[in-house]
């Protein structure tokens, strides 16, 4: 018997709780809120209420429930009236006779048994299925077991024919001649295997039998279980489609019936009454329209539901993306993505730039994947629209000369190009990346000289991955140095092969062994030691082992088997570049392959052009180089980054459109870094306060050379002073370079370039700081002197006498008045002191008068007696030490 709660009920019939126990208590029966409610009390309910609104005894057949509604609309306009609504809402429920009542039971006896019937029908369903799968099993294994049977016979059959056929053969071999028997013997062998074979055979095609006649009763297993499984789940749902709202079956089945009349209504409602209800409702008013409708039936309403767990989403991101749109990909609120960066420590704007990094921790934090893309579609375009020289030939090696400073690279090139450039470097270091090309007598070589200064990392790191041979070149009297370190460590991470050349064998400290000893400790091990690595003693001086030296590179380069397409459309490395006054930007390239001529398009990092002049190493104008060459080239829009690849294309609008779309993605990409930097530092600048900055802005003749610079001051930074380069750039100072330095208060540094007169002019104007270099050491001392100057000074309190108390005695000006002997240094009457106790100090502050014998003194030294007044303070005893001191400044070093 289903029972309901009595607040349920209250419910269910649209009136309050006081108001139903009241009329359970008319109707003799007291109820409480939270009780529970039998169907008999409430047809004993009914009942009584229908007597008591003059009704019969008798049980009724139909109950109408009604609910009305009121409320005020507030109507806008000049007159701003308000406008009463009324709401009715009527339901009736009917009571089926005993006739519909025995015959609804008797359908749901027949239900009941029609679905025992079915569950029945597919329990021996089932079974069934499972005693075919078990007979088949057992014929699979009687069939097996029979066949192991036959096979087991025939074996024995086998054998006994096959002892016998030995007997007869082993009395016919013994009458055998020798030549009969090796005859004999070689058709026996053919015999025996060809047997051996179809025996082979025999047994494969039974294991494959019986495996597959497994597998069909298997397979057959599991088609039962599935579909067993699905008439189950579809029985489930059955069961689950029909939901009510209340959980009296009579108000269920009234439901049940006015949603079929509805959904039977709005089916059969022709055209023409469709059309009467589109002129009534025209002519009816709004406010009438909205009475009139009432509610929608439940099963034509549509409703959204909320999934049951979080959407996973996969988020594309590009190098750069704004606040807003990362948003609207994650289809969340802007506020609520801003909200959750600001937890993540990160303060963002709607329209604030993202790097990909930043980003792609955003997403994740969020729950989504991010997947991150390039928008490189146009660039990827016209890099494949290139045309290739399909076939490829030998080509000459690049060799690239990396070494610890003042080991003797470039004088060892010098050498092989019978040419002086260390001469022509200042200071006699390299401080730019040379590329030559050199015709010997064992065929080309192309040399990479880089610098081997400790701030030039990035040049040396460029040079081994633009080369195919590394010359590691090390000073017998120096050994392994950090440079030398570092340049092993640049080969392996390109992958390139090592060879050693041992510098400066002329010399009578020259240890070789000792260069292959420490070398070893770096994995570079010797041929003659079991190694992979040739080692080359060299002297650039006097010329000893250079051919053995170019013999060994042209070796290696014959087992790299060096290739490339001496045809088509050239592509390359930037290897350095400057700013010409004369020429523009000045690009030297390595061609890596194709053939690179002049008037061709290209595409370069950031920058693009056509080729308008090319120059050889020596500065002779060529109309064309092939791989391995390094050239000169004019014709850039601007200075290219070092590294940069060059390519050329056919289409100068497309490279324009390319370099313009580089160009803004570094933009953004920069702006998003420097967002994010000043972010990070901002809370650390407010705790740490005031920390000096030395403003610099830096000119250098090649851009390298400014890269490793750069890269050095920055390094000079400490906790108290910052290097902050503010501009930096190739080519001379100009007027802008002044300006800039004296609204910042920078000083400007030129490495290798000089100043415009009209630059020159604006700095005595400005009072602006400039200064030249042609050496990088003497740069870095210089800034590292300037950063020393901007370093607070530190004060150091100095002990300068000690002085014992022996007697007190009383002064009634002065107070106390302490009668000491000095036992160390010192005392003066200027310097503050301090007054220990058992070694411990109990007061710190200044003397009030000094007095030997009866007159006043300015210092009484070791070993004499004098008189100690200390101010505002007259607690001084007997054994008491007075310690003098004073505060000096010390200065600071980097």
């Amino acid at each position: 018997m289903e029972e309901v709660t009595l607040d349920k009920l209250a419910k269910d019939v649209g009136t309050t709780v006081d108001r139903l126990i009241q009329q359970f208590a008319e109707a003799g029966m007291n109820k409480q809120p939270g009780d529970a409610v039998t169907e008999d009390e409430k047809q004993k309910l009914l009942t009584h209420l229908n007597k008591q609104h003059g009704g019969g005894g008798s049980t009724p057949s139909k109950m109408t429930l009604k609910r009305k509604t009121k409320s005020t609309l507030n109507v806008g306009g000049s007159g701003n009236k308000s406008v009463q609504v009324e709401v009715r809402k009527k339901r009736t429920y009917v009571k089926r006779s005993s006739a519909e009542e025995e015959q609804r039971k008797e359908q749901e006896r027949l239900q009941a048994e029609r679905e025992a019937e079915e569950a029945k029908r597919q329990e021996e369903e089932k079974q069934r299925q499972e005693q075919q799968r078990r007979e088949a099993e057992e014929k699979a294994k009687a069939e097996q077991k029979k066949a192991e049977q036959e096979k087991a016979e025939k074996e024995r059959l086998r054998k006994e024919k096959e002892k016998a056929r030995q007997q007869a053969e082993a009395e016919k071999r013994a009458a055998m001649t020798p030549a009969e028997r090796e005859a004999a013997d070689k058709a026996k062998a053919e015999a025996d295997k060809l047997k051996r074979q179809q025996e082979e055979e025999a047994r494969k095609k039974a294991e494959q039998e019986a495996e597959k006649q497994a597998e069909e009763a298997r397979k057959l297993a599991e088609e039962n279980a599935k579909r067993w499984e699905e008439e189950e789940k579809k029985r489930k749902e059955q069961e689950k489609e029909d939901v009510h709202f209340t959980t009296s079956s009579t108000a269920q089945e009234a439901e049940d019936a006015q949603d079929f009349d509805e959904e039977r209504k709005s089916r059969r409602r022709s055209k023409k009454s469709r059309r009467k209800d589109e002129e009534a409702d025209e002519r009816t008013p709004r406010r009438d329209k909205r009475r009139k409708g009432g509610r929608r039936p439940s099963t034509l309403q549509q409703g959204f539901n909320k999934p049951a767990q979080p959407v996973e989403r996969e988020v594309k991101i590009g190098e750069t993306i704004s606040v807003g749109e990362l948003a609207s990909r994650l289809a969340v609120k802007a506020s609520d993505l801003i909200k959750t960066m600001m937890k993540m420590g990160e303060m963002v704007t709607i329209n604030q730039i993202l790097d990909q990094e930043t980003a792609s921790l955003v997403v994740e934090e969020l729950g989504h994947k991010a997947v991150v893309v390039r928008d490189n579609a146009l660039e990827e375009e016209v890099l494949s629209d290139r045309h290739e020289g399909g076939q490829e030939e030998p080509r000459a090696p690049v060799v690239t000369v990396m070494g610890h400073v003042d080991h003797g690279k470039t004088s060892l090139l010098d050498y092989i190009r019978k040419a002086k450039v260390a001469t022509g470097e200042a200071g006699g270091i390299t401080q730019h990346i040379g590329a030559y090309h050199v015709e010997t007598d064992h065929g080309m070589i192309t040399f990479l000289d880089t610098p081997g200064h400790a701030a030039f990392t990035s040049m040396r790191a460029r040079g081994a991955g633009a080369t195919d041979v590394v010359i590691l070149v090390v000073a017998a009297d120096d050994g392994v140095m950090p440079q030398t370190k570092e340049a092993v460590q640049h080969a392996k991470a390109a992958g390139v092969p090592l060879i050693v050349a041992i510098n400066k064998m002329d010399k009578e400290e020259a240890d070789p062994d000792r260069v292959k000893n420490e070398l070893s400790q770096h994995d570079v091990i010797p041929e003659d030691w079991g190694g992979d690595v040739m080692f080359v003693p060299v002297s650039a001086h006097s010329g000893m082992g250079i051919d053995d030296l170019l013999e060994a590179v042209l070796l290696q380069s014959e087992v790299l088997d060096l290739k490339a397409e001496k045809a088509g459309m050239a592509s390359g490395i930037v290897v350095e570049s400057r700013l010409d006054r004369g020429r523009g930007p000045v690009a030297t390239v390595l061609v890596q392959r194709g053939l690179l001529k002049q008037g061709d398009i290209v595409l370069c990092g950031l920058e693009y052009g056509r080729i308008r002049a090319m120059r050889d190493e020596t500065g002779k104008d060529i109309k064309e180089a092939g791989p391995s060459i390094p050239v000169e080239i004019l014709g850039l829009s601007g200075v290219p980054q070092a590294g940069d690849e060059a390519t050329v294309v056919k289409d100068e609008r497309k490279a324009r459109e390319v370099a313009n779309y580089r160009q803004g993605k570094y933009r953004d990409v920069k702006l998003a870094k420097q967002q994010k930097a000043k972010l990070e530092n901002m809370f650390a600048n407010m705790a740490e306060g005031d920390v000096s900055e030395l403003n610099i802005v830096l000119k250098s003749d090649v851009q390298g050379s400014l890269e490793a610079i750069s890269d050095a001051l920055v390094k000079l930074s400490t906790d108290e002073v910052k290097v902050n380069i503010i501009g930096s750039g190739v080519g001379g100072i100009t007027e802008t370079d002044i300006s800039l330095a004296s609204a910042s208060n920078a000083i400007v540094v030129g490495f290798n370039v000089r100043a415009e007169a009209a630059a020159r002019k604006l700095v005595e104007q400005e009072n602006v700081d400039l200064r030249y270099y042609s050496v990088i050491y003497d740069l870095i001392d210089e800034v590292k002197a300037a950063m020393t100057g901007m370093l607070q000074p530190e004060f150091k309190q100095q002990i300068i006498g000690l002085a014992e108390v022996r007697d007190v005695f009383k002064s009634p000006k002065l107070g106390a008045i302490a009668g000491c002997m000095v036992t160390e240094g010192v005392v003066k009457r200027s310097a503050p002191i301090r007054v220990l106790r058992d070694n411990v100090v109990i007061y710190e502050g200044e003397l009030e008068s000094l007095r030997r014998f009866k007159d006043d003194v300015q210092e009484v030294r070791n070993g004499m007696e004098c008189g100690i007044g200390v101010k505002n303070y007259n607690d001084v005893k007997e054994g008491d030490q007075i310690e003098v001191f004073e505060t000096v400044q010390v200065a600071r070093t980097l």
